[in-house]
């Protein structure tokens, strides 16, 4: 195959595969009474995210240690920037209070600990035990959790989750939509890995390049597929949760089984502890006042998203070719845009926080004038 008809047909693989593997997963543990809150919260958030996780072991093993980290940098900046952005501007995103007091600081304290495991400009297997040792906490606490939930949350992953057609009820079809998902995705992997590396060198861009826009772009298809529906189905807590989930689980399971498989530690550029893990770690703190102000995603709020994407590809080109617009590009977006946007969401916060404060005192002044009986 042609590189270019390589890498179509193994993005098609990488989101078949992953449609199979989170169908058949999810039955498959309804099936054997699993909560479906944690089916929800773990299997489908996670299964979207598979792609990624076969891209970048697949690179880590093969040496491509610039696909394998650019694949997953670039996928969480992309996903936040990107997919939440479009799914905004498709309708307002309402966010819920556990995504703003929990599944958002759990990301945003993944990217930092990314970044500090980075510093020595490379991921080793101790660090990858320890990200994927994060992991298996987060799913026990999240099991735990589960079982406080109330019914009604329940029914809700049940009916989202548990219903349908008849033909896949079975654990025998289950398992083979598991065995085929899993097929794919190992073969589109390879697919794409190996396209994205022929383009590397024919356009004469690093493989960190191609990791951190094409490679991440593709496999975060699913994730575009799965917020976009939930966007227009008016499930828009799914629309946000599946981004929040996927990106938590690229940082601690994707790298860290990445940096275990991989033949030796995986080398940090330079570039990216300069630029692109910071732009990630931003990205990631940028959700805490945006998921705030009002509980929502607004409009405006999502074509920012996407404004800052396009500004962050661009960047990403120019860099790699050193072109001569890099400098007046990059002052104008340190000088100007990106301070612009912090004062705006330091504003549009402190106006929330305010008008919040001014409604809880509201029912202790009319408690204060009420007449005693």
């Amino acid at each position: 195959m042609t590189p270019i008809l390589s890498f179509i047909v193994g993005l098609v693989a990488l989101v078949a595969g992953a449609e199979l593997l989170v169908r058949g997963a999810s039955k498959l543990a309804l099936s054997f009474g699993i909560s479906p809150l944690v089916v929800g919260l773990t299997v489908v958030a996670f299964g979207t995210s598979s792609p990624e996780l076969a891209v970048s072991v697949k690179s880590a093993w093969s040496g491509q240690v610039d696909i394998a980290l650019g694949n997953v940098v670039g996928s969480n900046i992309f996903n936040v920037l990107f997919i939440l952005g479009l799914s905004a501007l498709i309708t307002p995103l309402l966010v819920a209070q556990q995504l703003i007091r929990q599944e958002v600081p759990v990301m945003v304290g993944a990217s930092l600990l990314l970044l500090a495991l980075a510093w020595d400009g490379g991921i080793s297997r101790w660090d990858g035990a320890l990200l994927f040792g994060l992991l298996l906490a987060y799913l026990v606490f999240v099991i735990r959790q589960s079982r406080r939930e109330n019914k009604a949350v329940d029914a809700e992953y049940a009916q989202e989750f548990g219903d349908g057609s008849r033909w896949d009820r079975h654990w025998s079809v289950q398992l083979l939509l598991i065995a085929c998902g899993l097929a794919l995705l190992v073969a589109g992997s390879d697919w794409l890995v190996g396209a994205a590396v022929v383009f590397a060198k024919q356009l004469g861009l690093s493989e960190l390049v191609i990791g951190l826009t094409i490679v991440a772009a593709g496999t975060s298809m699913p994730e575009v597929a799965t917020s976009v529906v939930a966007a227009l189905r008016g499930e828009r807590d799914i629309a946000v949760g599946n981004v929040v989930g996927s990106n938590t689980f690229n940082i601690l399971c994707v790298l860290g089984l990445s940096s275990l498989v991989a033949p030796a530690s995986l080398t940090v550029p330079v570039s990216m502890l300069s630029f692109d893990l910071p732009v990630m770690i931003a990205v990631a703190v940028a959700c805490l006042p945006i998921f705030f102000t009002g509980n929502l995603i607004a409009r405006w709020e999502g074509a920012v998203f996407l404004g800052y994407y396009v500004a962050f590809t661009v960047y990403v080109v120019l860099a790699a070719q050193s072109h001569d617009a890099l400098t007046g590009y990059g002052f104008v977006m340190t000088t100007a845009v990106l301070p612009l946007t912090v004062v705006t969401l330091l504003l549009v916060t402190w106006r929330e926080w305010r008008a919040r404060l001014a409604t809880a005192k509201q029912p202790a002044q009319r408690e204060q004038h009420t007449p005693a009986p």
